[in-house]
């Protein structure tokens, strides 16, 4: 096994185990936690795939500007009464953990037994796909028209919410 391979399963490890704690804790703001380190271990696993645009988008658009909007649900809602939320371990959690158990020890095995059959090797152009110069030159030559539609979509989307908005303070 090479460093490359050693690395992914170190980040899918850190991805899946995060991505666990995000369901499992009782605290919404927790999860919100996890669910930040989740998005920043996808997107160092898109570092090492060269693609650094998209992981920049990852952290900027997942990690900050999403996970606010999440905060801000979380916060408004009353969860004063969190022993509300709690339940108990009935056979339904039961057989779920036991059904998890199974289907990663089945994975684990399927991962292992296909480690020699991965691929060692990148495309030949996987360095350049996803750089910023590369993403900018088809989204401003190739998909230019749609870029634009999308722009003047969101600028009426905004001048929409403003004259809601307006209407409801006067």
């Amino acid at each position: 096994m090479n460093i490359d391979t050693i690395v992914f399963f170190i980040l899918a490890g850190a991805a899946v185990l995060s991505a666990i704690l995000v369901v499992s804790r009782r605290s919404p703001i927790m999860s919100v936690v996890f669910l930040i380190a989740n998005f920043v271990v996808l997107a160092i696993v898109y570092l090492t795939l060269y693609a650094q645009f998209i992981a920049v988008i990852q952290v900027i658009v997942y990690a900050g500007a999403i996970m606010v909007l999440f905060l801000f649900v979380i916060m408004l809602l009353n969860l004063a009464k969190e022993e509300q939320l709690k339940e108990e371990l009935n056979y339904r959690k039961r057989v779920g953990i036991g059904l998890v158990i199974v289907l990663l020890v089945q994975l684990g095995i399927g991962l292992f037994m296909s480690v020699g059959e991965l691929p060692n090797k990148l495309a030949p152009n996987a360095e350049k796909l996803g750089t910023v110069e590369s993403i900018g030159k088809i989204l401003f030559t190739q998909y230019l028209l749609p870029f634009e539609i999308t722009s003047i979509l969101l600028l009426v989307g905004l001048i929409g919410a403003i004259v809601l908005a307006k209407k409801r303070v006067e």
